[in-house]
């Protein structure tokens, strides 16, 4: 037991150093509206008004993705909160430019911007297959997801396994869509 806490040391250290090389990295501190900006559009608004888009605008085959994307955001959402509790690890200390005040809840893995951005930029660029619009939905999700460590309100192992379950989670939802769809 002494070793998985030694290791998990280790890796907390790891993490409290990237997070602070990317929080205080000059290149992106010359961008702070940006990551503010990606932080509130990745609570749900940028995602949303693509489906309402798709759904007003589209055909039958775009209302069929809205609701894939939903099912998967559900499927994440629940994986997020479930996964939040069980293993409660703390959000970074509350630094400057933290934007508590609006946290949802106070533990951090894994990082639930991270996991729905991700879930939805493989769905969307499975479903649209032209590559500059999956090269947009990706940088999107990119800087919705570095946003949650450049604001310190994870760390970046909390991103990137977010990114990680996001996408195994929306593969998962679409491929069960498609074996159910008659």
């Amino acid at each position: 037991m002494d070793r998985v806490d030694a290791v998990a040391d280790v890796v907390h250290e790891w993490d409290v150093r990237a997070m602070e090389s990317i929080s205080e990295a000059r290149f992106l501190r010359r961008l702070p509206r940006v990551f503010v900006a990606a932080t509130y559009l990745g609570d749900g608004y940028i995602w949303f008004g693509l489906a309402m888009g798709l759904l007003v605008f589209g055909d039958r085959r775009d209302r069929w993705n809205v609701l894939v994307g939903l099912a998967a955001t559900v499927a994440n959402l629940v994986l997020v909160w479930l996964m939040k509790r069980l293993f409660s690890r703390e959000r970074p200390e509350e630094g400057a430019s933290s934007m508590r005040g609006r946290l949802i809840d106070t533990y951090s893995f894994p990082s639930g911007h991270a996991t729905t951005s991700f879930g939805l930029a493989w769905l969307v660029a499975q479903a649209y297959p032209v590559p500059a619009f999956q090269a947009l939905v990706y940088a999107g999700a990119t800087i919705i997801a570095l946003s949650r460590v450049f604001l310190r309100e994870h760390y970046l192992f909390d991103v990137i396994a977010g990114m990680i379950l996001g996408t195994l989670v929306a593969a998962s939802v679409e491929h069960l869509f498609r074996l159910l769809a008659f």
